[in-house]
Order: structure tokens, then C-alpha cells, then sequence
């Protein structure tokens, strides 16, 4: 049996943005002990010049939207980054998943050769579609996810590796 795009991409998703969802509500529970705000928790950092929570939460979002929206050869919808509470963020993550479950594995297998271009502030990228998945998307989509845990974690919130990786 081989692996399709479509199931290389929308569950490791849907999952990834599941667990996000789980780590911030661990991390809202530990805030609101300590009487943190959740304008405060939303803009912590690990370190002065990198990004803060709520933008962590916002790309790994638009990693899993966008990427699924490409794989698929469609316009990607856009959110706006107006998240100023846990409330607002999560919303996010929840539309973000609806989002990606409304494509069909017919709209994404196929990808694989798929020319992807996406234009970056130092220039323009190419990609198949594989590469796009598997050396672009994924490991961004990791990225965010593992800082805005990182984040939560240097927080004080009790959590781990399973609450990150999710139940089997």
C-alpha cells in the first residue's frame, strides 16, 4: 500500500493543529492560576527577538491552510492575525481545521509534481508538490507548533512529549 499526498498531509494536519489546540488549553489553565492574562500569555516569548505565542499559533495555521490549499492548486483563504485572546486563538485553530477537512483527497493526491511557487521576502521558491509537503510544509508546520509548546512550557505549564505528540 502506498501513502497518498492527501494522507501525508490533511491528518498530520489536523492532528498537529488538534495537539496545538490541547498544549494552549494546558497553558491557559496554568495562566489563569497564576492570574496571567490572556493578552500577556499570547504575546510570551522564549527570547526578545523571536515571535510570541499568538503568532506562533497564527503561522502554524496558515502552514497547514495555506499548504493544503496549494497541494491542492486552489487560492488559499486567508485569516487575519487579530487574535487577542485564548478565545480568538482557538477559533483560529478550529476554523483552521475545518478548513483543511473540507478539501478531498481527490483535490490533493496527484500533487506530487504539482509546481509550487511561493514568492518570500528574499525571493521566490519553487517546489514540486512532494518537496513542497515533505521539506517545506511539514517541518514548518513543526516549527511553530514545537516553539508555541516551548513557549508554554518555559511558561510554567505542566506539560510533555505525549501531550505534544497527542494519543495514538
Amino acid at each position: 500500500m502506498t501513502l497518498s499526498m492527501y494522507q501525508a498531509a490533511v491528518p498530520v494536519f489536523v492532528r498537529a493543529l488538534g495537539n496545538l489546540a490541547h498544549v494552549l488549553k494546558k497553558g491557559e489553565e496554568h495562566a489563569k492560576s497564576k492570574n496571567v492574562t490572556d493578552e500577556v500569555l499570547l504575546q510570551t516569548r522564549l527570547i526578545t527577538d523571536m515571535l510570541p505565542l499568538v503568532k506562533q499559533i497564527q503561522i502554524a495555521c496558515d502552514m497547514a491552510t495555506r499548504g493544503t490549499a496549494r497541494l491542492a492548486g486552489v487560492e488559499p483563504a486567508t485569516f487575519e492575525d487579530n487574535e487577542i485572546t485564548l478565545e480568538q486563538a482557538y477559533s483560529r485553530i478550529e476554523r483552521s481545521v475545518e478548513y483543511i477537512k473540507g478539501f478531498t483527497p481527490e483535490q490533493i493526491d496527484g500533487s506530487e509534481t504539482r509546481t509550487i511557487v511561493l514568492k518570500m521576502r528574499s525571493g521566490e521558491m519553487t517546489f514540486d508538490g512532494q518537496s513542497y509537503l515533505l521539506h517545506f510544509l511539514i517541518p514548518n508546520l513543526f516549527f511553530h507548533c514545537t516553539t508555541a509548546y516551548n513557549i508554554l512550557r518555559e511558561a510554567g505549564t505542566t506539560i510533555g512529549k505525549t501531550d505534544f505528540i497527542g494519543a495514538a
